[in-house]
């Protein structure tokens, strides 16, 4: 049974903490940087897998459905303007903390310092800073709870232990981006309480959830990449941005926890419920055939085999 200071999870330090009061830059005289997830580890397998591409939409929109993330991305994220390189900018630090070595820690440095500006007023009144812990640990705390639903979907249920040893490797993670262990539920049995209490006291369909669920929202075409592939892009979309638009807002409310999407307030059908079991049993089906190099992405793919090249070495 948790306590209620369990259940209360992570604890703000007043209505605007100031950026030396939220997750510390840890010098480097206070000891060994924090390891990222162990090699072979739940995560090692899961988030280079390119299905959990699709699991990041769910992630993001939660995310900002915090009044005052939503608020923070809505007044100086740059997702409006340059989509694509805010997404590639994410995936790569995302990749970082989990395949990175020793540089999950110096990018989890450099996000607490990027963060360290971002202050303002949420929806509710509320003043906020990016780095009070309560809103920085729920930034991390979304990623737990949209893996263990969607990987349900789109791999295979976890088993009890491999749910266990997942939360443990986020609380890793959490520990490379500076939160401290007194600003996260440290069991899962701790975990649901603290969940629960937010979906019920905190969340809400924000201006920014709204945009990113929204299929009318304009979009612009991608800037990146092989430039002969964008170009095309750029040509086909007026036609390609409206199904893709649908696609995501599907796959985000889709593979979003049920609860979670309920305290939103997102629709979700009976009818939807099928065609996402049925797209995700293809890719259950498909992936898992595909060769290391289209079913990993680059970052998890190298990270991997240098440690099958190790694990061989050493005998």
């Amino acid at each position: 049974m948790s306590s209620a200071k369990d259940v209360q999870g992570p604890q703000a330090r007043g209505p605007e903490a100031a950026p030396g009061s939220g997750p510390e830059l840890p010098a480097r005289d206070r000891g060994a940087d924090p390891e990222p997830p162990p090699p072979g580890g739940v995560l090692w397998s899961l988030s280079g897998d390119i299905r959990a591409l699709l699991m990041l939409p769910a992630a993001l929109t939660l995310q900002v459905a915090h009044p005052a993330v939503g608020a923070g991305v809505d007044e100086h994220s740059v997702f409006r303007t340059d989509p694509w390189g805010r997404g590639e900018r994410s995936l790569r630090s995302l990749q970082l903390w989990v395949y990175g070595g020793e540089q999950a820690a110096e990018e989890g440095r450099r996000l607490r310092v990027l963060h360290r500006t971002i202050r303002g007023t949420d929806t509710r009144g509320r003043r906020y800073h990016a780095l009070t812990p309560a809103n920085y640990a729920w930034v991390h705390a979304t990623g737990f709870p949209v893996y263990q639903h969607a990987a349900r979907y789109l791999i295979r249920p976890m088993t009890p232990a491999q749910e266990r040893a997942l939360y443990t490797e986020w609380l890793q993670v959490g520990r490379i981006l500076g939160i401290h262990d007194r600003d996260m539920p440290q069991t899962i049995e701790e975990f649901w309480p603290y969940w629960k209490k937010m979906l019920a006291e905190e969340i809400e369909a924000t201006t920014v959830v709204r945009e990113l669920v929204d299929v009318d929202q304009p979009v612009p075409p991608p800037d990146r990449g092989p430039w002969p592939l964008w170009t095309v892009l750029r040509a086909l979309w007026p036609v390609l941005l409206p199904p893709l638009a649908r696609f995501r807002r599907f796959v985000t409310i889709g593979l979003m926890p049920p609860d979670a999407r309920a305290a939103v307030g997102l629709p979700w059908s009976a009818e939807q419920e099928k065609r996402l079991r049925r797209l995700c049993a293809v890719l259950r089906v498909v992936v898992p055939v595909l060769p290391e190099r289209l079913r990993y992405l680059p970052r998890a793919r190298a990270a991997r085999a240098g440690w099958a090249a190790e694990a061989r070495r050493n005998g």
